[in-house]
């Protein structure tokens, strides 16, 4: 049974999840302080963390930096609805996926299991080699020149999509369903982001290229060597 935390100051709502999320087979826990929330997400303990930007002592975009000193564990950050740039801030700073509140417990569940099953299918594999990369998705590593980079799990998620058919191009639908396991809907900039955060840490190739290049109207695509990629089980 996967084991959620959610960091929340909200106790009617982690109340509300507990219930309906241990009805569907998840074991929820709560924890109202943002400094003990991030103890506990680093424990290794969890699938997965659902955490609000709103914290009483301590904001979540601080929690969300101390986490991912040293954690890549899934994070799913609660926006308000009208609150753009905290949503982007949130992906820039690392979360996997936001949900604007007020929310329906039934779409944080099905965003929730779309993380939890892009995690098991890459995880099942292997090594994916193309370029400077070599990508170990039972780990969810990513080396680059025998560097590792540091990526959280749609970032990863993302660009193995990407590297997988490299010299190719993905359309910003296809890495939508294929690597965050959602649908596609035209003003969502999930894709833009990741993309764009995945560009500073992977940096340029020897001529100064972005490595992710975009299609403009279609999509994106890994350029790096696309005829030496191989992969092992």
């Amino acid at each position: 049974m996967d084991r959620i935390l959610a960091i929340d100051g909200d106790v009617g709502l982690t109340e509300l999840l507990t219930e309906y999320l241990g009805c569907e087979g998840f074991t929820l826990e709560a924890e109202h302080n943002g400094k003990r929330g991030i103890e506990k997400s680093v424990s290794g303990r969890y699938s997965l963390i659902i955490l609000n930007i709103m914290l009483p002592n301590l904001s979540g975009f601080e929690v969300l930096r101390q986490i991912r000193r040293s954690s890549r564990v899934p994070v799913i950050m609660l926006a308000a609805r009208d609150s753009i740039t905290d949503r982007v801030l949130g992906l820039e700073i690392g979360a996997d996926d936001y949900l604007p509140k007020p929310f329906e417990p039934i779409e944080l569940l099905a965003r929730l299991r779309a993380i939890l099953r892009r995690i098991l299918s890459t995880s099942a594999q292997g090594f994916l080699a193309v370029g400077p990369l070599t990508i170990d998705s039972g780990d969810h590593r990513v080396f680059q020149n025998e560097v590792r980079i540091d990526l959280t799990s749609s970032e990863f998620d993302l660009l193995y999509t990407l590297a997988a058919s490299a010299g190719h191009v993905v359309s910003r639908e296809g890495l939508f369903r294929k690597a965050l396991g959602r649908n596609y809907t035209p003003f969502n900039r999930s894709v833009d982001n990741i993309i764009a955060s995945l560009r500073k840490k992977l940096g340029t190739d020897p001529i100064g290229n972005s490595q992710i290049k975009t299609i403009h109207g279609v999509g994106y695509m890994y350029t790096q060597a696309s005829n030496n990629l191989r992969t092992t089980p």
